[in-house]
């Protein structure tokens, strides 16, 4: 950012002046925070509430045809039918047809359960902030309840919240199975299982009608996901209050006794900053191991009952590794005989057992990939187009990379899930088979899904223990601090140095390019010299 060399003091607001000559649509007053009771003081995020409700009704649809098409197919073949999708006579295009429509019911649930999460989120930041609990803009959205057991954010309904969202991923892997028609030549199908589509349905629409109670249970003072516009409204309805001299105290200095300091060339990491990522890069190493055990014990059992398995002689080898599954692989196969309630329910269970881990890892995942890219908004401030606060909702995850990496992840691993853990229900002229289904898990997938999560957990916990440079304080989304280093407000803001003073100088933000601060000065905040307690 390049450094003026005018002075700037007529252009300085005093730190508590009041805002009354200037209204902004899109965003909050230009001047610093107090008790302004203006309607439009702050962006209410309509545009996101817009598209919010637009995914959540989507999610209603789709998840209402589920159960449609789900009771249909029971109605017309029985507890054990399924229906034919598609129709080939060649073994690989069915193969591929299979995969693509696996992956599409992953990528369909996927932007499901992040619609109806955006609005479940938005809802629980809301009722943290009544509570005066808020700290963060960003929250781990399953581990953080608000206060009544009865509350549809509260710790019942957050589990019931986890679970659902297990079986969401769990039936997406069943819904897609073959069936063979014997009445028609060549007449193997991809089929579609009337019981997990059904599940399908009715977990998404669970989902859907927490978020709609939560939605309404608590007033949402801003639906916009940006940590800025959510300070704003904070302050203007006094559930946060700036504090002074703090106008150069990041995120992890709240905690010790702060005041006036001087700047730092390095921030420290999110790691440092924010408690709960800890947690989360912890949870992500533990699902890269319990993973990389997983595929130790089968290639074990494999090993050990291989005069059982004659296919092929080594556990693994360049001919029988394959990122598919193939029969030509080893793999350990256990069979449930039978195709009635208490079967599925002990598939599900089963398949939650094995996914529901992977499933929370990336669910925190989104912990720190939404820190990083409040963090990475606010850097902007220091740039030379500076801060702007009023952004397109889709932005928000297509112009951040962490967003878009976790946003691909979650379908590409689950999908990958699918082909190391495999159930394979086969079925006859519209029946499952009640020889089977049978769960069978492939050595080579599971290393792949392995070293796929060990690279995702490398990603995230290079981007967790990277600090950020330069002398603006980290904030990572934590509206305290935003609250003490925003100290004037408009749709595009620069953070720099504002004025000198002795003995203390002040750092803040502004509508117009700012200097860059003064390493050498210590920073308190306007006027701070005639504040100072001295103890």
């Amino acid at each position: 950012m390049s450094t003026y060399s005018k002075a700037t003091d007529e252009s300085l607001h005093s730190y508590d002046a009041l805002p009354y000559n200037k209204d902004f649509d899109s965003m909050i007053s230009d001047t610093k925070f107090t008790a302004d009771t203006r309607t439009d003081f702050y962006d209410r995020g309509l545009s996101c509430r817009r598209y919010a409700l637009i995914g959540v009704a989507c999610s209603s649809v789709f998840s209402c045809s589920c159960i449609i098409a789900g009771i249909v197919i029971l109605a017309k073949h029985g507890f054990s039918g399924v229906t034919a999708a598609t129709t080939s006579s060649i073994d690989c295009t069915l193969h591929m047809q299979k995969e693509i429509l696996s992956m599409t019911f992953n990528f369909i649930v996927t932007l499901c359960t992040e619609s109806i999460g955006f609005v479940h989120g938005i809802s629980l930041r809301s009722a943290l902030a009544s509570e005066s609990r808020l700290l963060f803009n960003t929250n781990l959205r399953l581990m953080t309840a608000a206060r009544g057991w009865c509350n549809p954010n509260g710790t019942l309904l957050n589990g019931i919240w986890t679970i659902l969202l297990i079986m969401s991923y769990s039936s997406a892997s069943l819904v897609v199975c073959f069936d063979f028609s014997s009445t028609y030549s060549g007449g193997l199908h991809v089929a579609i299982a009337g019981i997990p589509l059904l599940i399908l349905g009715v977990a998404l629409l669970l989902q859907v009608m927490i978020a709609l109670s939560a939605m309404r249970a608590v007033k949402i003072l801003t639906w916009s996901s940006s940590p800025f516009h959510l300070t704003a409204a904070l302050v203007h309805h006094t559930q946060l209050t700036p504090v002074t001299l703090q106008c150069m105290r990041c995120v992890s200095d709240l905690d010790t006794c702060g005041g006036p300091t001087k700047p730092q060339e390095t921030q420290p990491s999110p790691w440092h900053a924010h408690p709960r990522i800890r947690k989360v890069v912890i949870f992500l190493w533990v699902v890269v191991a319990a993973c990389a055990g997983w595929g130790a014990l089968v290639m074990y059992i494999w090993n050990k009952y291989a005069s059982l398995y004659p296919i092929t002689s080594d556990a693994l080898t360049p001919q029988t590794w394959s990122f598919l599954p193939s029969m030509e692989s080893n793999f350990i196969m256990i069979g449930i005989y039978g195709v009635n309630l208490g079967k599925w329910i002990l598939l599900f269970v089963i398949m939650a057992v094995f996914q529901g881990p992977l499933t929370l890892g990336l669910h925190c995942s989104d912990l720190i990939a939404n820190v990083i890219r409040d963090e990475r908004e606010w850097r902007c401030a220091t740039r030379m187009g500076g801060l702007r606060t009023a952004t397109n909702p889709a932005n928000m995850i297509l112009t951040h990379p962490i967003c878009l990496v976790l946003f691909v992840a979650k379908p590409f691993l689950h999908w990958m899930f699918g082909h190391a853990f495999m159930i394979c229900n086969p079925a006859l002229d519209g029946q499952l088979l009640v020889a089977g289904p049978w769960i069978v898990m492939f050595t080579a997938p599971i290393w792949n899904l392995c070293f796929a999560l060990f690279m995702f957990a490398c990603l995230f916990t290079f981007v967790a223990l990277r600090r950020p440079r330069g002398p603006q304080p980290a904030a990572y989304g934590h509206v305290q601090t935003l609250a003490n280093l925003v100290d004037e407000w408009s749709p595009v803001m620069w953070w720099g140095h504002k004025e000198d003073g002795i003995p203390y100088c002040h750092a803040g933000t502004s509508d117009h390019p700012l200097p860059d601060v003064k390493m050498d000065c210590v920073y308190a905040g306007s006027g701070a010299g005639s504040r100072v307690l001295l103890s």
